[in-house]
């Protein structure tokens, strides 16, 4: 199946491959998102070096869950059985809907309703929604470049890139 694929593709981009890469590129950019936007938080005021390194290990914990569960039920809904050969801009644009419909949610949810965290005001918040620009962006770069860089399709032209690993 793989060598058939192979041929079709040109590029030997299966659908296991591409799952796999996307995860493990989603996992290193979600950790690293996590670090680098605590100053927006007031843990970061607060909280100790060891304090900060598991906030950040954490939510990166949940944020490859998020990633499984959003990619997973966007496949099962969108995706074509020749993924990711066919239907990569409906399977894409579900996976960033669905994780930006949680992050609000689970930003609300924390923030309002658990105060388990707060934002600084260095944090920009959208309004209306109350959720801080900075998880929602993460929301919306991570799965749109960990995509093309597992697949080597960009869903809004119709060439595909060369993924940069093979």
């Amino acid at each position: 199946m793989t060598a058939r694929l192979e041929a079709e593709t040109g590029s030997g981009r299966d659908w296991l491959g591409a799952l796999r890469w996307y995860f493990v590129f989603a996992a290193i950019a979600h950790l690293i998102w996590e670090f680098a936007h605590l100053p927006l938080y007031t843990i970061w005021l607060t909280g100790t070096s060891g304090e900060l390194v598991f906030a950040a290990v954490h939510c990166t914990g949940g944020d490859i869950l998020i990633t499984l569960n959003t990619f997973m039920l966007s496949l099962c809904m969108f995706g074509g059985k020749d993924w990711p050969l066919s239907r990569v801009g409906p399977a894409l644009a579900g996976a960033v809907a669905f994780g930006v419909a949680y992050t609000i949610f689970s930003e609300w949810l924390n923030i309002e309703v658990r105060e388990a965290w707060a934002y600084r005001e260095l944090m920009p918040v959208i309004p209306v929604i109350d959720a801080g620009l900075s998880p929602i962006l993460q929301w919306i770069v991570i799965p749109t470049v960990g995509y093309v860089w597992a697949t080597g399709v960009r869903p809004w032209r119709r060439e595909r890139l060369e993924a940069a690993h093979g």
